[in-house]
């Protein structure tokens, strides 16, 4: 049901922007609670950068962002959606570089 604006006084307007605003801001908030959830802290994740992708461990999760620390020791605050997690390596199904996967050793 379309809400005709167009005889709202200025004050009613200010008004509808702001709860506009508020719900926006609620929404993108529970978005990005739920990307957060799909990751935990020591969970290995990396993130694109420079035109490459960091490797890293999540450490903690912000308000907004998750902290991750680069295997080479720098912190990064990052928005969850930009994050992708990282296989195990020494998962016995992960694939070799030539395709073949890994034999396990009993």
């Amino acid at each position: 049901m379309p809400i005709d604006i167009d005889g709202l006084s200025f004050e009613q307007l200010l008004e509808l922007n702001q709860r506009v605003v508020a719900r926006l801001k609620m929404l993108e908030a529970m978005q990005t609670h739920i990307e957060m959830m799909r990751f935990n802290p020591g969970q290995r994740v990396s993130f694109e950068h420079d035109g490459g992708r960091l490797p890293g461990t999540l450490v903690k999760h912000n308000r907004k962002t998750v902290t991750v620390v680069t295997d080479n020791g720098q912190r990064w605050n990052i928005s969850p959606h930009l994050l992708s997690a990282l296989k195990d390596a020494g998962d016995a199904t992960s694939q070799q570089p030539n395709g073949n996967k890994k034999k396990r050793l009993r």
